[in-house]
């Protein structure tokens, strides 16, 4: 493996920079009208064109398809949570990719699909889902309540988790593709929050939501009764969005980084890497430590992305970049404001934001101390009731 980056992708980094630059200007103000949704496509997007076009000066060295969309999405937050142009696809459709029927990713591969999993009572202890499905002839028919639904508002639908055996525990655990306009399915909120204020996520509810019997993931009905093999199914989605969270993660820390490393410039303070650790000031030692974590995270993402190209199991590499990615999100842009001194809280700088926003990269997809039990799990071979 080598992570280095080729002229071309070097490119494509500027690139994303440049765009995230112009990002920066609109960030208060979505933030500050969390009520809204953001336009899909930004009215500069017309001046700036696609990054990839970049990678064809030079493909000699580029990396893995997937290795390199890991970079996108670090370099896509360097910006800001906002993007110049939304993309097609939201988390759902990594489900679908990863668990779903090829008649199924026919029908729904070009539509946008969020995930919805949290509920009121139910957040990392997965096999506490509520919401159930009850199949009544040739239709399911869905009843719980969802929250923190990312892209929840603005998607063509949902892919749900819901339990259809709840003697079962996690292995009655199967996920539903769930359309906007489907009767019983509701649109409940827009959700407030700390952080990622402009993001669009949803409280969504399920009341009698009748669907068809080809919209399971998968189309497995079975329930293994012994074990969870059917859950653990489910549950590889996440090898391929945990370690793309850990890069939003890194995405806005990286960002703090540069940041400040700039208004040091300006007031005439270089950092010096070459000094001894006895000879460094105070934000010198911050400033290297963050760096040091911020390559150590970045390359935890890129090996467990490597892993997935590579079709090998990255179970344990996922949950590493989750979980130092998620951690690095939160020490990165909150040494960098302690570096700002007092002006680091104030909205002079949108490195308070990017601390706030920051926040949920330790907390979605699997929060760090759960992503630590996989680890240990991964490595020591403890059992899940081991660990309880």
């Amino acid at each position: 493996m080598d992570f280095t980056y080729s002229p071309g992708e070097q490119a494509m980094i500027e690139e994303y920079k440049r765009q995230g630059k112009i990002l920066r200007q609109h960030a208060r103000y979505w933030e500050e009208h969390e009520s809204e949704v953001p336009p899909e496509e930004f009215p500069e997007s017309a001046d700036n064109p696609t990054p990839l076009l970049k990678l064809a000066i030079d493909k000699e060295g580029d990396s893995s398809g997937i290795v390199m969309g890991m970079m996108v999405t670090i370099y896509n937050s360097w910006g800001d949570t906002l993007s110049m142009k939304m993309g097609p696809g939201a988390l759902g459709n990594a489900a679908l990719a990863a668990a779903g029927t090829p008649e199924q990713k026919e029908r729904w591969g070009n539509t946008r699909l969020a995930m919805s999993i949290t509920e009121p009572g139910c957040g990392s202890d997965s096999k506490a889902v509520q919401t159930t499905a009850v199949l009544d002839g040739d239709e399911w028919v869905l009843n719980g309540d969802k929250i923190f639904v990312t892209t929840g508002v603005r998607a063509d639908g949902v892919v749900v988790w819901a339990t259809i055996d709840k003697s079962a525990g996690r292995a009655g655990i199967k996920s539903f593709i769930v359309m906007k306009g489907t009767p019983g399915f509701e649109l409940v909120r827009k959700e407030k929050k700390l952080g990622i204020r402009a993001d669009d996520t949803a409280a969504l509810r399920f009341d009698d939501c009748r669907i068809p019997r080809d919209h399971l993931l998968g189309g497995d009905e079975t329930v293994p009764k012994a074990g969870s093999g059917g859950f653990k199914g489910v549950m590889k989605t996440f090898n391929m969005t945990r370690p793309a969270v850990g890069a939003g993660g890194i995405g806005k820390a990286l960002a703090s980084h540069d940041h400040v490393t700039e208004q040091l410039a300006e007031q005439g303070f270089e950092v010096d890497w070459e000094k001894g650790r006895q000879n460094r000031s105070t934000i010198e030692q911050t400033m290297l430590e963050t760096e040091a974590d911020l390559e150590a995270a970045t390359l935890t993402v890129y090996r467990a992305a490597w892993l997935s190209g590579q079709k090998k199991p990255n179970n344990l590499e996922a949950s590493v970049a989750k979980s130092k990615g998620g951690e690095v999100a939160r020490t990165g842009p909150q040494r960098m404001i302690e570096v700002l001194g007092a002006v680091g809280i104030t909205h002079d700088h949108l490195v308070e934001k990017w601390l706030r926003d920051g926040r949920i990269s330790d907390i979605y997809e699997g929060t760090g101390q759960i992503q630590r039990l996989i680890i240990a799990r991964e490595i020591f071979g403890y059992t899940s009731a081991e660990l309880d």
